[in-house]
């Protein structure tokens, strides 16, 4: 149900100014202060620069502790990242802006330098570690290519959003069903209303759920026997942390309301399915208890 962030890429974008200054590892230090070693020059084609989208293999480790892994934690998938400026001197996007499509590269960033950017940390992180990102550069898209694709996913995502209401439609028909629609696509069904004002975007809110497809398989379940996490989901609300439809549903409930959110799949994973038990394109069902509203 969550929202897949890529876990610690911290700060992403551009703006290169590089010096020669040798180190006994092999690696070598920009202006800015970005310790880098290229591992590949394929030497051909354009390198990176702001503005573009970069697909990347990226791992990300602190000392022998891997903190994001696209082959492990990304289904062997590439991730794709907006290269904007940096945020620091010395951030990584100073050297993905040295790479073209093909190459392969190591950087060291302070972790010091990312805390200041107010990016997330885990408990077991240490002041003055070092965060090493090693990146194989896949792909480079420039804006005409990402326009094209954004113009294609849109279509595809509103085709899919009517054959995922009719769909709907069936199932609420078939079993009796009276849902109030959203602008969006969603529909959600309020069972018990709940007290006090609707939960406002940001709000950290906790939930006992239950996610279901279409045709009642389960896929996730703090509640239900034999779960494997039965603690209250807990999150903020609207907030992008949560996919959209449960984002959006959060809004139309209250503290104590029990509901069940039905989401179109333009709305939850669309066509890139986080496990095996939710195919690709699924619609799926919520059954949401508000616990707490903070």
């Amino acid at each position: 149900m969550r929202n897949i962030n890529k876990l610690a890429l911290a700060a992403m974008s551009s703006a290169l100014l590089i010096s020669s200054c040798n180190s006994g590892d092999g690696f070598k230090t920009t202006e800015n202060g970005l310790q880098y070693k290229i591992v590949k020059d394929e030497k051909s084609g354009e390198t990176a620069k702001e503005g573009d989208v970069v697909v990347m293999h990226l791992h990300t480790m602190i000392g022998d502790s891997t903190v994001f892994d696209s082959r492990k934690f990304n289904g062997n998938q590439p991730v794709e990242y907006p290269l904007n400026a940096p945020t620091f001197k010395g951030d990584v996007p100073e050297g993905i802006m040295m790479m073209s499509a093909g190459d392969s590269a190591i950087f060291k960033v302070s972790l010091d330098s990312i805390k200041k950017t107010g990016a997330q940390t885990l408990p077991w992180m240490q002041d003055g570690d070092m965060v090493t990102y090693y990146v194989n550069l896949v792909a480079i898209k420039g804006k005409a290519e990402i326009d094209k694709e954004m113009q294609e996913q849109r279509a595809q995502a509103e085709k899919q959003m009517q054959t995922d209401d009719l769909l709907l439609q069936e199932y609420f028909t078939k079993n009796g069903i009276k849902a109030e629609k959203s602008a969006s696509g969603i529909y959600y069904q309020i069972q018990t209303q709940g007290t006090g004002n609707n939960i406002q975007p940001g709000q950290v809110v906790s939930i006992n759920y239950t996610g279901k497809t279409l045709d009642g398989k389960i896929f996730d379940s703090n509640v239900e026997p034999g779960s494997v996490n039965n603690q209250p989901l807990t999150f903020r609300a609207a907030s992008g942390e949560m996919i959209a439809g449960m984002d959006e549903g959060m809004t139309y409930l209250k503290k104590g309301s029990k509901a069940k959110l039905y989401i179109p799949s333009p709305l939850a994973y669309g066509p890139q399915s986080p496990t095996p038990d939710i195919a690709p394109n699924s619609v799926l069902i919520f059954e949401v208890e508000v616990l707490d509203v903070k």
